[in-house]
């Protein structure tokens, strides 16, 4: 029987992971914040001490990324150091912890794809607390740091569902269009963490795990829109970054080169369309 700690079951990829296909010799422990809070150090050691896990899957995060800029202290509370804590924990139980982080931990400036190898610059106070998780997780004797980009899904808060609910209720959308990323549903990063426990976490480091094609704002609204029923059709404007200002920077370019990963894991993601199509008719079919 192999036991997985899952964190952050309240957040898009945590509930995926509650709900993904495990093996039939897995006990699956699924906890949320108010069940675990991974910035209390003597809590999180009690529980990673009584469940004895063989792997601890850290999803729990900090992620209002505005607001951040006015709460440091508090994303970095949870986004780094709880992650320290989680570190701490998994050496004692001698687990592994596998910890997902973002794209946001690079400024965008880069030409190409990002790799594991390009040097990260977090331009906002958000990817800085990303950033320092990273470095936290991967102080642990065993560990795996899964960097995603632009995560969306069927429930929760996120680009996607805000896009489906603005095409209901306006007849004119802008959209930014100068921004570009991997799409990356949250069931598809659920069933790339099983699949690298059922291979036994052999690999480990720091993995890109995102979409292998890109998007920009504007392409992932005009698709999710165009797969509305019943249909809808408002304009769809493309807004520069200049034109939609927000508190904490964007990177403009945050596409991530998951080849590592395939060669390790033997692990691609999907297209993004494709799997935007299913949430699609799943959100269609309520």
């Amino acid at each position: 029987m192999v036991t997985v700690l899952v964190l952050g079951g309240g957040g898009q990829v945590g509930r995926e992971l509650a709900l993904a296909q495990w093996p039939s010799d897995t006990r699956l422990i699924v906890r949320d914040r108010t069940s675990a809070d991974i910035t209390n150090r003597r809590g999180v050691l009690r529980l990673v001490d009584r469940e004895g896990p063989d792997l601890i899957v850290n999803a729990a995060a900090y992620t209002r990324v505005d607001d951040a800029e006015d709460e440091r202290d508090v994303a970095f509370a949870v986004n780094a150091t709880g992650v320290g804590y989680l570190a701490e924990a998994a050496d004692a139980a001698g687990a592994t912890l596998i910890h997902l982080s973002t794209d946001y931990v690079f400024d965008g400036t880069k030409d190409g794809w990002y790799s594991e190898e390009d040097q990260p610059s977090p331009a906002s106070v958000y990817g800085e607390s990303k950033l320092a998780g990273e470095r936290a997780a991967l102080r642990a004797r065993k560990a795996i740091v899964l960097r995603t980009s632009w995560v969306y899904g069927s429930a929760r808060p996120n680009f996607v569902l805000t896009v489906r609910r603005l095409a209901r209720e306006r007849d004119e959308l802008g959209v930014v269009a100068d921004q570009f990323g991997c799409p990356t549903a949250a069931k598809d990063i659920a069933g790339a963490i099983v699949r690298i426990v059922e291979q036994g976490a052999s690999e480990l480091g720091l993995f890109h795990l995102a979409a292998p094609d890109d998007a920009s704002w504007w392409d992932l609204a005009e698709a999710a829109i165009s797969q509305m029923e019943p249909p809808r059709n408002p304009v769809l404007n493309r807004l520069t970054t200049d034109q939609f200002p927000t508190r904490a920077r964007r990177p403009a370019n945050s596409r991530l080169d998951s080849s590592k990963l395939l060669a390790g894991y033997g692990i691609q993601l999907p297209p993004w369309r494709a799997t935007l199509a299913s949430i699609s008719a799943e959100l269609n079919s309520r």
